[in-house]
C-alpha cells in the first residue's frame, strides 16, 4: 500500500506561486492518506511550472506531477480534463480532491462524468470511514441551513471539491524535497471548445478579501455609497478587508468583487463584523465558517443575531464610530 497513490490533489497556481487553496488541500489530503496508508500526490497543469511545483513537497506532498506544456498555459476545461483523466487512470487513486474554486467547480463535474465517479461538492470536512475506507464528505446544504454527511462508498474513485479556508494546511517542512514527475501532454488542441481571448485584471487595494484575518461586511443598512468609506477606514486600521451582501452590491454601494454569499465569495476570517446586514442564509453561507461573528443592526429581530457571537442593537451611525475610536485608542498603545 505504501507505493500506491491513495489521494491525488489537483493543485493551482496564482501569479507564478502555489495558491493558498493548494496548501489547504494538501493538509486535508495528507490526513486522508495517513488513514489509508498510502501516498499523497499532487498534479499541477500549466506552462513553465516545473520549479514552482516543487513547493508542494514542502507543503506535504509525497509525489508531485507536472503537466507542463504551452497548450496548458491558459485554463481550458477540455484540455485540463483530458490530462487529469489520463493521470487518474494511470495512478488509480482512491480519492481525488480539488478546490471549490472557479477552476475546481468547472473542472470537477466534467472529470466526474469522464471517470464515472460521484462528486461531493463544496465540502468543509473530509474523513475516511474506519470500517470501509470510504470517503465521508461533510458539506453545507439548503443555502447553509443544514449540514449533510455523504458516504461516497467503495469500489470506485471518490471525488470532492473543498471549500477554501475550511481546512488547515500542514506546517511547511523545508527538509522535504523531491523531483517533479513530468506528465506527458499529447493533446490535439482541436478538442478545446473555447479559447481565452482576453484577461481583465481587477486591481484590489489593500488586503485581499480571501486572505484577511478580519473582514468588515456591509449591507443595505449602510444606506448609501458615500457611507461605504466608513467601513473601508475601519478595515484599513484593522489590517482587514471589506465584504458586502448582494443587496449592497445591487444598490451600487460597492463593487461586486467584494460580494460574499452562497453564489459568490466565501471567507473564513478570525473575525467577521457585519454592519447593517440582516443575516439572510444566502449571505451567511459565505461567512458561516468565520471563527467569530459580531454584528451591528438596529433591528433586534434580525436573523444575524442568531448567527453572531457578539451583537449590538442600534444604529450603525451611532455604534460604529464609537467602536472605531476605541480601535484607534487600543492600536495607539
Amino acid at each position: 500500500m505504501e507505493d500506491k497513490t491513495s489521494v491525488l490533489v489537483v493543485g493551482e497556481m496564482v501569479d507564478g506561486k502555489v495558491a493558498g487553496i493548494t496548501g489547504e488541500l494538501l493538509g486535508a489530503g495528507g490526513r486522508l492518506a495517513d488513514v489509508l496508508s498510502g501516498r499523497l500526490s499532487i498534479v499541477f497543469m500549466g506552462s513553465g511550472i516545473g520549479e514552482t511545483a516543487k513547493q508542494a513537497f514542502v507543503q506535504g506532498a509525497d509525489d508531485v506531477y507536472a503537466a507542463d506544456a504551452p497548450i496548458l498555459e491558459e485554463y481550458q476545461p477540455e484540455l485540463y480534463a483530458n490530462v487529469l483523466e489520463g493521470l487518474c487512470k494511470d495512478l488509480a487513486p482512491d480519492v481525488l480532491i480539488l478546490g471549490a474554486t472557479p477552476l475546481g467547480r468547472d473542472l470537477a463535474p466534467r472529470l466526474s462524468w469522464r471517470l464515472k465517479s460521484g462528486l461531493a461538492s463544496d465540502c468543509v470536512e473530509l474523513n475516511i470511514d474506519p470500517g470501509t475506507d470510504a470517503l465521508v464528505a461533510t458539506r453545507p446544504v439548503y443555502g447553509g441551513k443544514a449540514i449533510a454527511e455523504v458516504n461516497c462508498g467503495t469500489g470506485r474513485l471518490a471525488m470532492a471539491t473543498v471549500r477554501p479556508k475550511s481546512q488547515e494546511a500542514l506546517p511547511p517542512d523545508s527538509a522535504r524535497t523531491g523531483e517533479v514527475i513530468p506528465v506527458t501532454v499529447d493533446i490535439d488542441s482541436a478538442i478545446a471548445r473555447t479559447r481565452v481571448v482576453d484577461r481583465v485584471t481587477i486591481e484590489v487595494k489593500g488586503m485581499r478579501l480571501e486572505d484577511a484575518r478580519i473582514v468588515v461586511g456591509g449591507g443595505r443598512g449602510l444606506g448609501s455609497a458615500e457611507n461605504w468609506s466608513v467601513l473601508e477606514a475601519l478595515a484599513d486600521d484593522l489590517k482587514g478587508a471589506v465584504g458586502a451582501t448582494r443587496g449592497a452590491c445591487d444598490e451600487g454601494y460597492c463593487d461586486t468583487v467584494g460580494q460574499l454569499g452562497i453564489s459568490s465569495k466565501k471567507v473564513a476570517p478570525e473575525l467577521y463584523l457585519a454592519v447593517g446586514i440582516s443575516g439572510a442564509s444566502q449571505h451567511m453561507s459565505g461567512v458561516s465558517f468565520s471563527r467569530h461573528i459580531a454584528c451591528i443592526n438596529k433591528d433586534a429581530e434580525a436573523p444575524i443575531f442568531k448567527e453572531a457571537e457578539f451583537g449590538v442593537v442600534g444604529r450603525w451611525e451611532d455604534v460604529l464610530p464609537a467602536f472605531h475610536r476605541k480601535v484607534k485608542e487600543l492600536l495607539a498603545r
